[in-house]
């Protein structure tokens, strides 16, 4: 199985915490409540390019990089990329 297949069957499992969340509205200029469905989609695009590198998932889509732990699936931060 292709690596990215790995985190788009598991994409039920993605979440983050509290803290999380609030680090995510703020690097991404958000103001929305659900951050883990709105990096789900960015996730789930097609234009998503997925990679795993060491423990964590990186998806770069439309000048932002998301990062997911591949083992707890948790999103530890996403950023826009400069």
């Amino acid at each position: 199985m292709e690596n990215k297949q790995i985190l788009l069957k598991n994409i039920d499992k993605v979440h983050t915490t509290e803290l999380g969340t609030d680090r995510i509205k703020k690097n991404l200029k958000l103001d929305i409540d659900d951050v883990v469905k709105y990096c789900k989609n960015k996730i789930l695009d097609k234009n998503c390019n997925i990679y795993k590198q060491g423990k964590n998932w990186y998806c770069k889509i439309d000048n932002i990089e998301i990062t997911i732990n591949s083992y707890s699936y948790t999103i530890i931060t996403a950023h826009i990329i400069k």
